[in-house]
């Protein structure tokens, strides 16, 4: 079955035979996806960093201990903000419901103000024309539709698994799949 026009607010969940080490096991949420390429972000990759230590102009907009998430290999000092808005259409690019990226007119001292939650993310993922498409055609990921709580898991360590599960049908027996075969 051919991928839709667009990927924008839909999930990519790593197949587990992607060979790109930079996204095994990752689930990406799709911001944006047209002609000119795909951009999106990791949701399932904390870093050991909280958001007040590296970005102390953002620590107002998490709670405190929230950990920087690596949103992917494209420019990892880039600073994304996800966040849940009042109106949607405060976001660049809506992901899941009121959830979206953080655009450039929104300023970081209005944010509390017009969403409630936020997560901040160094990097993102991107793909440029055509590239997506061909990795889908090989089935490097599988598609399912994303939810504002998989943006904001508490166990974005499970998430994989949670999503493939969430799927159904086989994917339930792939979400199981140990990360070493050989170990089960």
């Amino acid at each position: 079955m051919p991928p839709p026009s667009s990927l924008q607010g839909q999930l990519l969940i790593a197949a587990p035979t992607l060979p790109d080490p930079n996204f095994a096991r990752t689930v990406v949420a799709i911001a944006n996806h047209d002609d000119e390429g795909a951009l999106g972000v990791v949701l399932n990759r904390p870093s050991d960093t909280e958001v007040a230590d590296a970005a102390p102009e953002l620590a107002d907009l998490v709670e405190p201990g929230d950990l920087v998430h690596v949103g992917g290999p494209v420019q990892p000092q880039a600073i994304v903000v996800l966040a849940d808005f009042d109106e949607p259409g405060e976001a660049a690019f809506v992901i899941a419901g009121t959830v979206g990226l953080v655009s450039d007119r929104t300023a970081l001292e209005r944010l509390p103000g017009v969403s409630s939650r936020r997560r901040v993310f160094a990097g993102y993922a991107g793909w440029g024309p055509g590239q997506l498409e061909a990795e889908l055609e090989r089935e490097d990921w599988i598609v399912e539709a994303a939810r504002p709580e998989d943006v904001f898991t508490d166990a974005p360590e499970h998430l994989w698994s949670t999503v493939l599960d969430r799927k159904g049908g086989r994917f339930r027996l792939v979400a199981r799949m140990p990360v070493d075969p050989s170990v089960n």
